[in-house]
């Protein structure tokens, strides 16, 4: 079983104190050489060669922080720890000091061909904010985190894509959300990530479809069968309120004793007010000057 590493806080120096020690101890020792270069000795020399370079060692542990940014410290190839804090800092100068952002960050997928929940062909992308959260796993449990980021973001937008349709229709159950739908299958796409992301210490931000097509070889096909659907759906509102606006008008004829109607004159009139509400084309009225039974 792999180890996974975990971030530590290293606490560093203050980088102004350390950098003007250093300073001092390079400006002391030149001052002691150009005021009395033979003071002391033998030893008074020799320790004054050191001040020089116990100063340059202070300097080199130096290193500046940006807002959001953090660095990761190891020495000899062990994790020492990570440091966080902003500004001019001091640490050890054997360690060595990898700086690594910790901005949010876009990830803008490319588009993708995959099979939907019923084996149609679609075009899917997404985009994706993510942000390393654990700097230890970023480094040292992945080879690469971002193209870590980017192979998991492809990989789980086509396992989304196969787990879910791409729109509605009769072969699904009622309520069963597509990815046309929205909020399910952005929230399914949100937790596959941050599963997969965990092992690089990386937390997803937010994520967004932003393409999603039939691929071009049906498109054409899928477009006639959803203008099909539309058109059924609108006839059958149309014949429900045809419906009933007949049924209304036979029964306000009735209660009014307007005029009374056999059978078959209403079954005449039912027929007449039909095509009359429900067809396509303007009707052209008949006058009838006769009677209802001529």
């Amino acid at each position: 079983m792999r180890n996974s590493t975990a971030e530590r806080e290293l606490r560093s120096i203050d980088g102004y104190a350390a950098a003007a020690t250093g300073v001092l101890l390079i400006a002391g020792a030149v001052l002691t050489f150009v005021l009395a270069p033979g003071a002391g000795g033998g030893w008074g020399v020799g320790f004054r060669a050191l001040l020089p370079i116990a100063g340059v060692f202070i300097l080199v542990g130096l290193y500046m922080l940006q807002p959001n940014e953090a660095a990761i410290l190891t020495l000899f190839g062990k994790y020492a720890g990570t440091d966080r804090t902003e500004g001019l800092r001091w640490a050890n100068p054997f360690y060595v000091k990898r700086k690594m952002s910790l901005r949010a960050r876009n990830l803008n997928a490319p588009t993708l061909k995959v099979n939907d929940k019923r084996g149609n062909p679609v075009e899917i992308s997404a985009v994706v904010v993510w942000r390393v959260d654990d700097t230890a796993r970023a480094v040292f449990d992945v080879d690469d985190y971002e193209n870590y980021v980017k192979v998991q973001a492809e990989s789980a937008l086509r396992h989304l894509a196969t787990q879910f349709a791409y729109d509605e229709g009769e072969d699904l159950a009622p309520g069963e959300s597509t990815l046309r739908s929205g909020e399910v299958a952005i929230a399914a796409l949100k937790t596959e990530l941050q599963q997969r992301f965990d092992d690089a210490g990386v937390v997803v931000e937010d994520a967004k479809l932003s393409h999603l097509a039939y691929a071009p070889e049906i498109a054409q096909v899928m477009l006639r069968r959803q203008q099909a659907e539309a058109i059924i759906s609108a006839r059958s509102k149309i014949v429900h309120g045809a419906v009933s606006m007949v049924e209304q008008a036979l029964k306000g004829l009735s209660e009014r004793e307007i005029v009374v109607l056999d059978d078959e004159r209403k079954a005449a009139m039912v027929s007449n007010l039909l095509v009359v509400l429900c067809s396509d084309k303007d009707t052209q009225p008949i006058v009838n000057t006769g009677t209802l039974y001529s």
